[in-house]
């Protein structure tokens, strides 16, 4: 019994609040999550929502709101999206163990924070030759 493939697509919406001080938190959040591993769509649907298509293999939506928080998004947390959230968690987490995936096994967040470091200037990256850094 093979779980078929359209089941392991996730479509699902995020909420943000919308008090943030960047008014356009769902334009950066999609271009944020073009660049993680197992979403194969994040498209924006108004400034406070954006629409996310992921493979339940890869991510889950408690992995990509987590990965949210942290790059200082604030999603919505009126008590209709806190209990969908707690839904789909319960849902996506029983679903990939009933698959045999382990639980917090998503490497999505892991590989969009190294994605995301390699990509941009900032003054942490060290210009000398690998054998040079090696060196002491």
């Amino acid at each position: 019994m093979s779980p078929d493939s359209d089941s392991l697509i996730k479509v699902r919406e995020i909420a943000f609040c919308p008090l943030h001080p960047d008014k356009n938190q769902a334009g950066t959040a999609t271009q944020l999550l073009g660049d993680c591993d197992g979403v194969s769509r994040a498209e924006r649907l108004s400034e406070t929502r954006v629409r996310v298509s992921y493979d339940i293999r890869q991510a889950t939506l408690e992995a990509i709101e987590g990965l949210l928080q942290d790059f200082g998004f604030h999603l919505d947390n009126a008590l209709i999206y806190r209990m969908r959230r707690a839904l789909v968690n319960y849902l996506e987490n029983t679903q990939r163990l009933n698959m045999g995936c382990e639980r917090g096994d998503s490497n999505c967040t892991v590989r969009v924070f190294i994605n995301r470091y390699q990509q941009r200037r900032h003054g942490c990256q060290d210009d000398r030759p690998s054998h040079w850094r090696r060196y002491l």
